[in-house]
């Protein structure tokens, strides 16, 4: 491609935004002291919650300026998981968010509405049969694309800001939609995905633990080098196909993630 070309290129997408041709969706909650956090059984490790401290506010400890201290779990909010995040992929080589390379952070996306099938049962599996049925209408997923799994499961906390019912647990622990193992394996090998997003809480459904192996998304897609979104909003404003996701860690020395906001470049109506 010429320079010529690609200044065309970059001036026809800048039109585009200013005319309305691209939309912009934004895919993030707010990250906010009252956003829900994983928990896990208390002999583990804890995720913390976001929490903000502030610094002045134009007031005697700073007249002119209003800023805050804060600090999170890199795993807290709409957050990215990097492949060093799991056991399975803590050896491969740029595997931590300052290691990826940064062309991978804009790719395209297909999402897969699931939406119905996760009302009627909060613990619903993705099935392959899902993604032949996705395939069959909008056509095969690219390698190196971005697979969103739409569940409206962000309503619980964008629409109705219920912390239990986004969280979802029982006695017998969270119940939240997610892929089954045949579907995760599926897109890693037969599909070559860049990673896989999700409305919920994780990338895992609530009862993964029980699947084998364990926690497949975690397990299978960080282990071949892939990445993971979770705590998504909005994705019911994405079409099928023909959407790009910008989704840009940041860049923690060995960080396993990172809270960010995920931005879609959506066809305009």
């Amino acid at each position: 491609m010429n320079p010529t070309t690609s200044s065309d290129l970059l001036a026809g997408f800048s039109l585009g935004l200013a005319s309305g041709a691209v939309r912009i969706v934004d895919l993030s909650h707010t990250l906010s002291t009252d956003f829900p956090t994983l928990g896990l059984p208390p002999e583990l490790g804890q995720c913390a919650p976001f929490r903000v401290e502030q610094v002045s506010r134009y007031d005697e400890r700073g007249a002119a300026w209003y800023w805050n201290n804060i600090s999170c779990s890199e795993h807290t909010g709409t957050h990215f998981d990097a492949p060093i995040h799991w056991i399975t992929g803590r050896d491969l080589p740029n595997n931590a968010v300052d290691a990826i390379p940064a062309k991978h952070f804009i790719a395209p996306v297909c999402v897969i509405d699931c939406s119905a099938q996760a009302a009627q049962n909060a613990d619903y599996l993705m099935t392959v049969g899902d993604i032949e049925t996705f395939e069959a209408a909008h056509g095969r997923i690219a390698a190196g694309a971005w697979v969103f799994m739409r569940t409206n499961w962000s309503h619980h906390w964008s629409h109705r800001r219920d912390a239990r019912a986004y969280q979802n647990y029982d006695a017998s622990g969270q119940h939240t939609p997610g892929p089954s193992v045949e579907a995760v394996r599926f897109l890693v090998e037969q599909r070559d995905v860049l990673g896989f997003g999700s409305e919920t809480i994780g990338t895992d459904a609530g009862q993964a633990a029980h699947l084998l192996p364990p926690y497949p998304c975690h397990t299978l897609m960080h282990g071949a080098g892939k990445y993971g979104l979770q705590c998504l909003a909005n994705l019911e404003q994405l079409p099928p196909t023909g959407a790009l996701i910008i989704a840009a860690p940041l860049k923690i020395e060995h960080g396993s993630g990172s809270p960010l906001r995920v931005i879609a470049l959506v066809p305009g109506q």
